[in-house]
């Protein structure tokens, strides 16, 4: 049955949905008339709101960019992917494969958001080297275990309440990770998606006649640079010289246990750092690190134009009172026990056009805790209905993807046909759990 359903779906997005770039700017237009149409701003005024919010996300921006890059060079460094085709091995058969690669993103996005893009992408390139199996839905099922992050260890809105100081501190005090992430509904949660999403993906296996297969060679499987020469000259020995590796790459995780050690936690910079100082001393020399390099950066592009346009769209959607709006009506619709849905369905749709968690909370958390407030509903579920509606509509949002597709080499119209499908699946696992809970 949902092989069937992820025929047309993915027919339909691979006609109609266009490229990244172009989705982007769609969203724009749709975001400034509604907001033209409902929010009574002026064309002008709109123009200036836009274009003063169109680059207020480059230090994100280049976080992303850079997820991206030390992610692939910690991830294509020789012990690494030797461990990759070690675990890649366990899959047997075209459904293990799938299954295999749907489990490793779940876990690895619940560890960390950005570290999940990353290790689901190029795991995936592994798993399309060994067993023949559509390479769209391998990637969609790495992409498809990013749903489970916001409910996860790095999920933005429950950390940030959980912090001292939060700006909405004084309405709801400081919200312990016990009464979030830790909870038994949000525990019971994950345990769901974790067993569903990798038997929807699995369930939605193309017929062998009906795959779409990837040249191994276009998979960058390279064997890193040629060795160094008996007549190399001194600049070469200092490309091939693992001493600068080792001298430069052990302060760098002397740092991290520093900062572990004294009670810091995981955020972008943190992870980025990680993945670039294990990948120096992974790599070994610095001219297979900058091999690494250059093949990371390639995927990069469409963070680095898109990005501001989704700043853009973000500053639209919070100036004008868009999304303000767009929750206040959802929240008059809503009672103490349906609220967390609400909640949910609300960031769903916010998130389409303001994709950033923590952006999201700063937009929803003035509307929603008032009125969970007045409704009496348990402030902790609807934290974590936004939390989860947030990660939800990602499935359909091409905004995250952009890093993976980058290292995957695909297109987002190649993997949505496939989001589509367990975008109505999880959201009615997730939404039912919200409310029943």
């Amino acid at each position: 049955m949902l092989r069937a359903l992820s025929r047309p779906a993915t027919r339909l997005m691979e006609s109609w949905l266009p490229d990244a770039f172009i989705f982007v700017i769609i969203l724009t237009l749709v975001a400034a008339a509604a907001a033209i149409a409902t929010q009574g701003v002026s064309p002008v005024a709109l123009v200036g709101i836009w274009g003063n919010g169109f680059w207020s996300l480059l230090q994100f921006a280049m976080q992303m960019l850079l997820v991206l890059v030390t992610g692939f060079i910690l991830a294509s460094s020789p012990p690494v992917r030797r461990i990759l085709q070690w675990v890649a091995g366990f899959a047997t058969s075209r459904g293990s494969a799938i299954i295999l690669v749907s489990l490793v993103s779940l876990g690895a996005s619940w560890i960390n958001w950005g570290f999940g893009l990353v290790v689901g992408a190029i795991f995936a390139k592994e798993l399309a080297r060994q067993i023949r199996v559509d390479y769209r839905l391998l990637v969609a099922a790495a992409y498809s275990g990013f749903v489970i992050w916001h409910g996860g260890l790095s999920g933005s809105i429950p950390l940030t309440i959980a912090t001292e100081g939060h700006f909405t501190q004084d309405q709801i005090g400081v919200i312990p990770t016990s009464e979030t992430i830790f909870s038994a509904f949000n525990l019971l949660i994950l345990l769901a998606v974790v067993i569903v999403v990798p038997v929807v993906n699995r369930l939605m296996l193309p017929l062998e006649s009906e795959q779409v297969l990837i040249d191994p060679a276009k998979l960058n499987d390279d064997t890193g640079p040629a060795p160094l020469s008996r007549h190399a000259t001194p600049a070469e020995r200092l490309e091939n010289s693992p001493v600068l590796m080792w001298l430069i790459g052990i302060p760098g995780l002397i740092w991290l246990a520093t900062y572990f050690a004294g009670g810091g936690g995981i955020n972008l910079n943190v992870v980025n750092f990680l993945f670039l100082f294990l990948g120096i001393l992974c790599h070994g020399t610095p001219r297979s690190l900058l091999a690494a390099l250059d093949d990371g950066v390639r995927g990069g592009a469409g963070i680095v134009i898109q990005f501001p346009f989704y700043a853009g769209i973000m500053a639209i959607m919070t100036d004008t009172g868009l999304a303000a709006s767009l929750s206040e009506w959802f929240v008059s619709i809503s009672t103490a026990d349906s609220l967390p849905f609400w909640s949910f369905i609300s960031a769903g749709i916010v998130n389409v056009f303001v994709p950033s968690g923590g952006g999201q909370w700063a937009v929803q958390a003035p509307v929603m805790l008032p009125a969970a407030e007045a409704l009496g509903a348990d402030i902790s579920r609807v934290v974590m209905g936004i939390a989860w509606g947030d990660a939800w509509t990602n499935l359909l949002q091409p905004f995250w993807a952009l890093p993976m597709l980058g290292i995957a080499g695909l297109k987002p119209r190649d993997i949505m046909g496939f989001c589509v499908v367990q975008l109505l699946i999880t959201g009615v696992i997730i939404g039912g759990l919200l409310y029943l809970l």
